[in-house]
């Protein structure tokens, strides 16, 4: 089970290696009348999603346990995450070899 002290060492750990991404607001005319729609614009993240967030907090608490070997961080991903854990890895000083299906589709 996660428990707050958890989030705190997260948020600890990734806090200089994020960026704070903007919450925008948005007056949206539905069908039941007028609402407001809150979007988080995590596509201003470093690597495009909110997934950054994970990948750096699970590389670098690897990092500080001793758990990353001589291969680096190891992904298969056809997409954000895969960007992630590069990230991640960079940020963490080691390498990475990111796996992406023949079947992903390509970046333009």
């Amino acid at each position: 089970m996660i428990v707050r002290q958890d989030v705190e060492r997260a948020s600890s750990r990734i806090g200089g290696l994020i960026r704070r991404t903007p919450v925008a607001r948005v007056a949206w005319d539905s069908s039941d009348g007028p609402r407001q729609v809150w979007f988080k614009l995590e596509h201003l993240q470093h690597t495009g999603s909110f997934k950054a967030r994970g990948a750096l907090n699970r590389v670098l608490a690897a990092a500080e346990q001793g758990q990353i070997g001589s291969a680096g961080v190891v992904a298969a991903s056809g997409g954000n995450a895969g960007l992630a854990f590069a990230y991640a890895a960079r940020q963490a000083g080691t390498t990475s070899r990111i796996f992406v299906p023949a079947t992903a589709t390509r970046s333009r």
